[in-house]
Parts: C-alpha cells; structure tokens; sequence
C-alpha cells in the first residue's frame, strides 16, 4: 500500500473499531499496527469492502459483536480478493467475446 493509502486503511480500521465495544485493557494503537501488518499486501479496495462487511453484521464468522481478528480480516480480504478478481475475469471473458463477434462480422 501507498502511505496515502496506508492513511485510507487506517481511517477505516477506526471506523470499525468505533462500532464494536472495546476492552478497557484493550490496546487500540497495538491492534491497528496488527490489524495493518496483516493486511499490508491487501489492495485498499478489498481490505475497504471486508471492514464494510463487519461493520454492517454481514460476516458470519466469529461473534458479530465484538471486532474481528486479524485472522477473521485476512481471511475476508481474502474473499474480496477472489471475488474482484473472478469479476475482472468475467468481464474480460466477455469483452473478449464481443470483440470476437463484432471483427467477425
């Protein structure tokens, strides 16, 4: 990730941990360095979509009422991932049909 990026990224793990309760003993700063070391290769897109995602409930994993893991963040980065990249596949499948009916024409 870019540093502006970076920013973005971190903008938006606040925002999630604003929608969960957190611990008094909890360590805010030492949980977002966690939650960004293990997002760090993520495109901002995914890592977006994913906290989206457990900020409206719609992650079934885990107990949606308290902040995801960093493990239960990857895995749904993950996911976003997949599903970007099987669309952009999709899209260019199809593309790549048009193209074949029109020139062949």
């Amino acid at each position: 990730m870019t540093a502006a990026e970076l920013q973005q990224a971190t903008k938006a793990l606040a925002a999630m941990f604003s929608c969960f309760p957190q611990s008094a003993l909890a360590d805010v700063e030492m949980q977002m360095r966690g939650y960004l070391a293990s997002v760090q290769d993520a495109e901002l897109a995914d890592l977006q979509g994913a906290i989206q995602r457990f900020m409206r409930g719609e992650v079934k994993a885990g107990n949606a009422q308290f902040c995801p893991s960093s493990a239960q963040l990857c895995i749904e980065v993950r996911e976003r991932r997949t599903i970007r990249e099987l669309l952009a596949r999709r899209a260019a499948g199809a593309l790549a049909q048009s193209a074949g009916r029109t020139s062949g024409r």
